[in-house]
């Protein structure tokens, strides 16, 4: 069902509610005060009749009807009327008290109950013992407010028919920006990106259209991203397989002379060792985002961890002419995490500061804590990070294609894991600018206890 059929349901329902209720309520309200009025018409009706009659020096029987004039005026108000006396009074919806009270001078307004039903009294006392008693029934006091309160009701159904197309027309036009909002979602969906939808109605629908707009801007940026990376992924593919097939004719063909065969497996060896750590950050990337990615959790002291890292990445560093430096408490510090994924994290920290580290610079591998959790860092005197880079430091491809060629890079894919792995192994990793220059790299891992 549509928002704008239950729109059009709902106002329906609503306006029949309302004209319910206040039929109902019109009806005590009109029908009280009809009542009222029909009782302070009659008693005005009693109080000039007996003036009347007493000017007019009736002299009538007890139980006698009206003077016939006087009987037509009463009847078109479709009102009856008795005289009576002390000494013969018929039954007219009076109580004997009541009697007692009008024969001794008071005014006397009632309801009583006559063969012909309920009816409003009013008696007044007249000369001697004469009384004049003028009866009202109820059913006629009825009929008006009814016949007024249906003129009510037939004003509010018409309220309720002009209410119905309204309705429709204003549901409509409420909803017409989210028609549009779900126009420009689908063409979201096959692909499209230059969407743009004005932010139109209500605030919370505005919004919608703004989101939509943001979203469209979003994928289009991050979608770029994504062309930029597989191409720069490509480019790391093509240059190691030209280089295995080259060597690969090449000894097919036997133009490698004898001499030089293991310097050229050495080298295809190389190459195919580059290939294969750039599909294995591939795949470990893509399973970072998959429910099924493993990862084992044991009691990890992460300082000796670092000390056995820092071993291997020394002698790696001396062999370039960079000075390597592993600093770590003597206490151990317990973390309930993945080892091989730690390293893993710390082998892309390193790989990625040896790269942009000139010769007779230095990197610092440390870890340390503040009682509840451990900081992992890695600190490079290479050329740093801006702001922008930081901010986007752990996506993807983005650092590669912004300084391909400009200064040593890699593929962008070992950053990209260390921020997954980090996140994966309970913790979170951050970038930023090292004291002395160059960059900073940090990972914060939770403590055990």
């Amino acid at each position: 069902m549509s928002i704008v059929t239950r729109t059009v349901l709902l106002t329906s329902t609503v306006a029949v509610i309302v004209v319910v209720v206040a039929v109902a309520v019109s009806y005590l309200l009109i029908n009280a005060a009809t009542l009222q009025q029909s009782r302070e018409r009659l008693s005005r009706l009693t109080d000039i009749t007996a003036a009347a009659l007493d000017r007019g020096g009736l002299e009538i029987g007890s139980s006698s009807l009206l003077p016939r004039e006087l009987e037509r005026t009463l009847i078109a108000e479709q009102i009856s009327g008795y005289i009576v006396d002390a000494g013969n009074v018929s039954p007219l919806g009076l109580s004997e008290t009541e009697i007692q009270s009008l024969m001794g001078g008071a005014a006397v307004s009632t309801e009583g109950l006559t063969a012909a039903g309920p009816v409003l009294i009013e008696a007044r006392k007249m000369s001697g013992d004469l009384a004049l008693v003028l009866q009202l029934p109820i059913r006629v006091v009825g009929g008006s407010a009814q016949a007024l309160l249906l003129r009510f009701g037939i004003a509010l159904l018409l309220g309720l028919f002009i209410s119905v197309p309204i309705g429709y027309w204003a549901a409509q036009r409420l909803t017409r920006p989210l028609r549009a909002a779900r126009q420009a979602a689908n063409q979201l969906a096959t692909g499209s990106r230059d969407v743009l939808l004005l932010a139109e109605g209500p605030s919370e629908i505005a919004d919608i259209s703004e989101a939509l707009n943001h979203l469209s801007a979003e994928l289009a940026v991050s979608e770029g991203r994504q062309r930029e990376f597989l191409l720069s992924i490509s480019h790391e593919l093509r240059t190691p397989l030209t280089a295995v097939r080259g060597y690969g004719e090449a000894l097919a063909d036997g133009v490698i002379p004898a001499d030089a065969v293991a310097r050229t497996g050495a080298t295809l060896t190389a190459e195919a060792t580059r290939l294969d750590r750039l599909v294995s950050d591939l795949l470990d990337l893509a399973r970072l985002g998959a429910v099924n990615f493993q990862m084992t959790p044991l009691d990890t002291d992460l300082a000796e961890l670092v000390r056995e890292a820092g071993e291997v990445w020394a002698d790696r560093c001396a062999k370039v002419g960079v000075e390597f430096r592993c600093d770590t408490p003597s206490d151990p510090l317990i973390a309930q995490l993945d080892p091989v994924r730690l390293r893993q994290v710390i082998d892309n920290l390193a790989e990625n500061a040896l790269r942009v580290s000139p010769e007779g610079s230095s990197i610092v591998l440390s870890v340390g804590s503040d009682g509840r959790s451990a900081l992992l860092e890695v600190q490079d005197a290479g050329p740093g990070l801006t702001p922008e880079d930081i901010a986007v430091a752990f996506e993807p491809g983005v650092l590669h294609e912004r300084y391909r060629g400009v200064r040593p890079v890699g593929t962008g894919l070992g950053l990209a894991l260390v921020g997954r792995l980090a996140t994966g192994l309970g913790g979170q990793a951050s970038a930023g600018q090292a004291l002395g220059g160059g960059a900073r790299f940090m990972v914060r891992l939770p403590l055990v206890g």
